[in-house]
């Protein structure tokens, strides 16, 4: 070819080339029929949950090393949980942490229905509570087995306090109902950013697992505090392992109703390299079919772990089972050798599956810290896992779940009714009119030897912004499997800063709704509207407790095996960031009625048992002798 010719021919073989990459890398989406007929099956309406308090706050004290980033040490703090306290069959009771004020009210859901009570505080007193603690979330548990629902209460500064229950008559609860006892003592000086419950050692008791953030000891509320020299950021930017310690308390109620259960510390059964990361979220689920439950351990500033139960009752064994690298899969999506920032984690299991796909949020914004959200899809046996082989692949971007934007708790639900989940994720860091992020893109490219040290973070206040105008997406499942956010055809896309979500039915209708806890700001409930939906079944799995009462079956297996409408579910209610849903299992029923399958920890083994249900609330006591009797 002559040279003139070829000179030609070459930039319009470069654009062409770009051109066919761009179409190959585009994200395919929806045609305007399909996106308008998948968001007519949701429907919402948002109210209010709780007026703002006399005198809001928008940020935190903290101590004077910290104050030019106060704006990114008062990034969480909102949180919510919802429960039955009244013994309406159906989750009607709110849990809120506020930041706004530190509070932490219980109050019933707008529209749950049933005998109403004054909104009222939990307060700790008297126990040390002062200005260098703060409430970060709430998690419902029975942990002495009374048959009355107690609350957990976790914070910065301070190790967490359980609020137990005294009320074991029906109904309304008052804040006199709940007596403050601290779950270790003495008080320790935590930051938690997690916590969550499940029969860690398989002895038929809840255990409690508690991640926590910045240094043990560190008092980062503190506004006195002067040379503090435990008070550290995170030593890297994908490898930080200079966090507080995680905390595993195995729990055994002492029979006596009211009575805080003896609680021993084994927090040494956590790996090293998980034992001080900088955790934002747990995510339990048993992925081997034993009973026991796995540990994926989300973290901020480096790797991920997941963890393999192989406890046995008062011993645990946990170990650490990474992915393998292969030629398509960059190293920072190899589930525990990730870089990115994880925020929270659940899990899902797409037409009733066998193994559920792990489902984690990151920070993926635009022209930012474009990372990826994690799907890891199961491509073998979960038995796998105990021969130390990962049976998972990361599929985030073929399904559509790659990106978001800064992304914390994310939740799987059916909340169509559809047989099938949807995924919410709770969006956005600072808001404000001055964007920020080439500040922090410069201090993600710096030198990790400067990360840890406060002074060298860039200023982060009031008017800043960070990702301040993203919305909440809810991640809709198409024909062809992949997922598409809904969110602006839904009607529910506005910014609203959210930590957590809990989802439950609080109206008794059998659709799920849910409550975002928003950060600075209004938290809402979203109720369900939809309309001619296929009938459900919502049910409360109870076990037998020690002193008498009946308490939630944490980490029970629901399967419909109806081949129109296959379903599986495992009862986990306080796994992600920030939210607890109810400690139900919801199943769509195909007839009238269906046969369900239910497996959970039995006797010292496992139970298993199929119960015939049909629409409606129920509740499902099995017991130690592997019996499941619906009531």
């Amino acid at each position: 070819m002559p040279d003139h010719l070829r000179r030609a021919v070459a930039p319009a073989t470069a654009v062409a080339l770009c051109v066919a990459v761009g179409l190959c890398t585009a994200r395919p989406g929806l045609g305007a029929d399909e996106t308008a007929a998948l968001a007519a099956r949701f429907s919402f309406t948002t109210t209010r949950l709780a007026p703002a308090p006399a005198d809001p706050r928008s940020q935190r004290p903290v101590q004077p090393a910290l104050e030019h980033i106060r704006g990114w040490i008062s990034a969480v703090g909102a949180a919510v949980a919802l429960t039955d306290l009244r013994g309406q069959r159906h989750q009607g009771d709110v849990c809120l942490v506020d930041p706004r004020d530190d509070s932490v009210t219980v109050f019933p859901a707008p529209g749950a229905g049933g005998p109403g009570y004054d909104r009222f505080a939990l307060d700790p007193a008297p126990l040390p509570l002062d200005a260098t603690m703060a409430p970060m979330g709430c998690v419902p548990a029975d942990l002495n087995e009374d048959g009355a629902m107690d609350l957990l209460v976790y914070y910065w500064g301070r190790s967490p306090v359980l609020f137990v229950n005294e009320r074991r008559l029906p109904g309304t609860p008052s804040a006199a109902d709940f007596r403050a006892e601290e779950l270790v003592a003495p008080t320790q000086v935590w930051n938690s950013t997690a916590l969550n419950v499940a029969d860690v050692d398989g002895d038929g008791h809840l255990d409690v697992v508690v991640g926590n953030y910045f240094p043990d000891g560190a008092r980062v509320l503190d506004v006195r505090a002067g040379d503090d020299g435990r008070m550290a950021m995170q030593d890297s930017m994908g490898m930080g392992v200079n966090g507080g310690t995680n905390r595993l308390l195995l729990a055994t109620p002492t029979g006596e109703p009211g009575a805080v259960p003896d609680l021993v510390d084994v927090s040494t059964a956590f790996p090293d390299e998980s034992a001080r990361s900088w955790t934002l979220a747990f995510g339990l689920q048993d992925l081997t079919g034993d009973q026991l439950p796995e540990m994926y351990v989300a973290n901020d500033f480096g790797p991920d772990q997941l963890l393999v139960n192989h406890s046995t009752p008062g011993s645990v064994r946990l170990t650490r089972v990474d992915g393998d690298r292969d030629l398509t899969t960059p190293r920072s999506q190899v589930l525990g050798h990730d870089s990115f920032k994880g925020m929270g984690v659940r899990f899902t299991y797409p037409d009733g599956a066998d193994s559920p796909t792990i489902a984690v949020s990151n920070i993926t914004s635009e022209y930012a810290l474009h990372e990826s959200n994690f799907a890891f899809v199961p491509t073998g046996p979960g038995t796998d896992l105990l021969r130390g082989e990962l049976p998972y692949d990361e599929r985030s971007e073929e399904l559509g779940l790659a990106r978001s934007g800064w992304a914390w708790d994310i939740k799987a639900a059916d909340l169509d009714n559809s047989g099938g989940d949807e995924l919410i994720q709770a969006l956005g860091f600072l808001k404000g009119d001055r964007d920020r992020w080439p500040m922090l893109q410069e201090l993600a490219m710096g030198n990790d030897q400067l990360l840890r040290l406060p002074g060298a973070w860039p200023k982060f206040g009031p008017g800043d912004d960070l990702s301040g105008d993203e919305h909440n997406p809810l991640f809709v499942r198409a024909a062809n499997g992949r997922y598409h956010d809904l969110a602006h055809e839904i009607g529910i896309a506005t910014p609203y800063m959210t930590r957590g979500f809990a989802v439950g039915d609080v109206d008794g209708d059998n659709l799920l709704d849910v409550v975002a806890a928003n950060q600075w700001n209004d938290s809402v409930l979203l109720r369900n509207t939809a309309r001619d939906t296929p009938r459900a079944a919502d049910l409360r799995l109870v076990v037998p407790g020690a002193a008498g009462g009946e308490r939630d079956a944490v980490g029970a297996r629901v399967e419909l095996r109806d081949p129109r409408l296959p379903q599986t579910t495992q009862v986990y209610p306080a796994n992600g960031h920030a939210g607890v849903s109810a400690s139900t299992a919801h199943v769509v029923l195909p007839d009238d009625e269906a046969e369900v399958v239910i497996t959970w920890r039995a006797g010292g083994g496992t139970g298993s048992a199929q119960v015939r249900v049909r629409p409606g609330h129920h509740t499902v006591l099995l017991g130690d002798d592997g019996t499941a009797v619906l009531r």
